[in-house]
């Protein structure tokens, strides 16, 4: 039985007028658990966002669905979701492939 795939994804996000350092925080706190479910964050840029462009933008690597459904329903992270909601105002999640 062959190794799944691994599931290579880009996550951009922008941050509601004023809560930019608030959204950093709360990604900090957010990503620290990506490692425990068998992922791994590939590069995050954190910009100013001006433009319209994103606040920061991730990749990240998961050996497959199971593990990002598992980091997604985690629930140290769906705990916060109210604060998420106050401080994201948009992402947009999208596979990619890195090289």
């Amino acid at each position: 039985m062959s190794e799944p795939t691994p599931i290579e994804l880009c996550c951009l996000l922008r941050a509601r007028p004023g809560a930019e350092a608030a959204m950093t925080a709360y990604e900090d706190e957010v990503l620290a658990l990506v490692p425990e479910h068998g992922g791994e964050i590939v590069s995050r840029a954190i910009g100013d966002g001006a433009g319209g462009h994103p606040h920061e933008v991730h990749t990240y690597r998961f050996p497959g669905q199971a593990a990002i459904d598992a980091y997604m329903a985690d629930p140290r992270r769906t705990a916060r979701t109210e604060e998420r909601d106050r401080v994201v105002e948009s992402t947009v999640l999208f596979p990619v492939r890195l090289v």
